[in-house]
């Protein structure tokens, strides 16, 4: 069984997921990581979650964050190797998307890197689609954008 919590980003579980994640993204970013790490700060991120498994081990965690008046826009998303094919990654993407509703927005975006193949299908199967790259990741050839509109269950 799966528990997600609604945290904030100075949660020491989420502290220590981001980092596992930015390790993993500096190698996949390679030379890259420095531009995509500027927009990861945690001190502008306020809406977070971790996912704990049985035995209260933090084993995802995610994101969102305010990007314009009724979208959201999808962080920090990362659940350790040895836990991935488990589903979490699916659970937290959901809890992501219901708690933006509940702060009144309509759409969430996401930006994700074209060497992690992994978060592309994710995000494909969980109905998101390809747009063009926003904001930041315009004309940022090994970046992917995304955006889902959301609807009330």
């Amino acid at each position: 069984m799966i528990d997600i919590q609604r945290i904030n980003s100075q949660s020491e579980d989420f502290k220590l997921l981001v980092k596992q994640l930015d390790e993993e993204l500096t190698i996949r970013d390679g030379d890259d990581h420095p531009f995509y790490d500027q927009f990861n700060k945690l001190d502008s991120i306020k809406h977070t979650v971790v996912a704990y498994d049985d035995e209260n081990t933090a084993v995802g965690c995610g994101a969102i964050k305010q990007f314009e008046a009724g979208v959201m826009e999808v962080k920090r998303m990362f659940v350790p190797l040895e836990q991935r094919g488990k589903g979490i990654a699916g659970k937290i993407l959901k809890e992501l998307e219901i708690w933006a509703l509940e702060l009144g927005n309509t759409k969430c975006i996401l930006e994700t890197g074209i060497k992690q193949p992994e978060a592309i299908s994710l995000y494909k199967k969980s109905g998101y689609r390809f747009i063009d790259n926003y904001g930041q990741y315009a004309g940022v050839e090994n970046s992917v954008c995304f955006k889902k509109l959301l609807q009330k269950t």
